[in-house]
């Protein structure tokens, strides 16, 4: 999974994955029959990380700060001088390959789904406790905000330090829809 989402699925080679994997080339084909079965296996892996960000969203506190806590988190990761800014694996398979393989776009569509439901989640939390006004569509709402996450996501991976505080008040103004 790290290999290709360092790399992106063009980018990595088959001697990348028999280096990533410790296996002979036989035997990675053996297990995955190709390049392809196996990177439909590293974006299966990948929901474990949109997992953890809804996780994230699901701890004690309040929910439209956990969710600006999350933003951050993202943007932090891809802005770190020694990242690697890799972004969102998810994000970068539908950008790279989603729009001419259907099962990568379905595979992305659904680590995509795992997030969205846990921001519509996290909204109907907020409405709860009074953070989000209680008419706002959950559903048109977590959209709008997994949206703004994904574009974050691709923004930091180009962005330079002094392009933190843009990224911010992407974040500030996204939240700011919601109350």
């Amino acid at each position: 999974m790290d290999t290709f989402w360092r790399n992106g699925y063009e980018g990595t080679s088959a001697q990348n994955l028999v280096d990533a994997t410790g296996l002979g080339r036989g035997s990675l084909y053996a297990a995955f029959s190709n390049k392809d079965g196996l990177f439909e296996q590293a974006l299966l892996r990948y929901r474990k990380c949109s997992q953890a960000h809804v996780d994230q969203l699901r701890q004690d506190g309040s929910p439209v700060g956990r969710l600006r806590e999350m933003m951050m988190n993202m943007i932090n990761a891809d802005m770190e001088a020694s990242s690697e800014k890799r972004g969102c694996l998810a994000t970068n398979s539908a950008i790279e390959m989603a729009g001419r393989d259907p099962r990568v776009a379905g595979l992305v569509r659904e680590n995509f789904t795992i997030l969205m439901q846990g921001i519509e989640e996290t909204i109907r939390r907020s409405q709860a406790a009074g953070e989000v006004r209680p008419e706002v569509d959950t559903a048109s709402l977590a959209l709008f905000v997994f949206n703004a996450v994904q574009g974050l996501r691709v923004l930091a991976k180009s962005a330079r330090p002094q392009d933190r505080k843009k990224l911010i008040t992407i974040i500030d103004q996204t939240l700011a829809v919601m109350t």
